[in-house]
């Protein structure tokens, strides 16, 4: 078929429109909402915000270690449902822990797979066989450290698509990660209170045509392709101060991986992006942190040096140390 013929068929095709808000992501709410995590540095914050909250918790593998470590103290109020892989990580301490609870050991030695994907595989299972009813899986963790590791996190995305129609969603760090399943009008809520400036659209996969709205640099029906054309470092469509950003819409004929990002630490002028403060002797310092993204003026309590000032994309990003 000519390539004008295919840029009418993806821009007219007539799909059903699958809506996503983000936001219930980063703090579920209502949601109802299945927890992966995997063996990677795992975040107190992301962990608190979805424990009590969802329906089913699992661990792959050596994350079990991790989980152990950082609830000490009120190891109790984190059991997970169940504990999944080949077991070549997880300590004989920390299992027998788990063990003794009660918390469903599940051993699978598939060595053409990850512990993600075994792990994914099990929690589908699990929410046919209970049943319940889900909205997202979220996943803490698979996209830092490694590239190898990362790559196997987007290889397991891939994965899903055949092996449940609920939307799988990655978080870790300042990045959010979700593959865009074909076939569908995705209408993405990124309003939520904690997006960074960046966000992409990645054809892993293979050459894949996409047309997209809501984006500074949209698609028109062009094909992201590696050697060809990738949307990575794009932005969102401005919007007047005050106003609500709208969701974004992309329709595309292949699977393609959107990633965004995320700040997290509101804690100094509730604005994403700014870092908490030192105190040091009745002295509050300031020692090798970035404020990135505050638009309101930096409060200073106490004298400090301005080391550097640099405005980048009408964002003022300063490195504040202590006198």
């Amino acid at each position: 078929m000519p390539e004008e013929d295919l840029r009418v068929e993806i821009k007219a095709l007539d799909l059903p429109p699958y809506s996503l808000s983000l936001s219930f992501c980063l703090s579920p709410g209502t949601q109802k909402i299945c927890l992966i995590i995997l063996n990677q540095p795992l975040e107190k914050d992301y962990l608190h915000t979805h424990w009590s909250k969802d329906l089913l918790r699992a661990c792959a593998d050596g994350e079990a270690n991790q989980l152990y470590v950082i609830t000490a103290g009120q190891r109790d109020s984190f059991l997970p449902d169940y504990i999944s892989g080949d077991f070549d990580s997880i300590t004989a301490e920390v299992k027998a822990f788990y063990t003794e609870k009660e918390c469903q050991l599940t051993e699978r030695s598939d060595q053409e797979l990850t512990d993600f994907t075994k792990c994914l595989a099990i929690m589908v299972d699990e929410i046919k066989r209970q049943p319940l009813q889900v909205d997202t899986i979220v996943t803490l963790g698979g996209l830092a450290g490694r590239f190898d590791k990362t790559l196997a996190s987007v290889e397991t995305l891939y994965h899903a698509l055949n092996m449940t129609q609920l939307p799988l969603v990655v978080l870790q760090e300042c990045s959010l990660a979700y593959l865009l399943r074909p076939g569908r009008r995705h209408r993405l809520g990124v309003n939520t209170g904690l997006e960074g400036k960046w966000c992409s659209l990645i054809p892993i996969g293979g050459p894949c045509r996409t047309h997209t709205t809501g984006l500074k640099w949209n698609n028109d029906n062009q094909v992201l392709q590696f050697g060809r054309l990738v949307s990575t470092s794009n932005t969102y469509e401005p919007v007047t101060q005050g106003d609500q950003r709208k969701p974004l819409t992309v329709t595309m004929d292949q699977p393609l991986l959107w990633s965004m990002g995320i700040c997290r630490d509101k804690k100094l002028h509730h604005r994403p992006g700014c870092s908490t403060l030192c105190q040091h002797g009745g002295t509050t310092i300031y020692s090798q942190w970035w404020i990135v993204g505050c638009k309101s003026t930096v409060w200073n309590p106490a004298p400090m040096l301005l080391h550097r000032s640099l405005l980048t994309d009408n964002i003022h990003h300063r490195r504040l140390v202590a006198p």
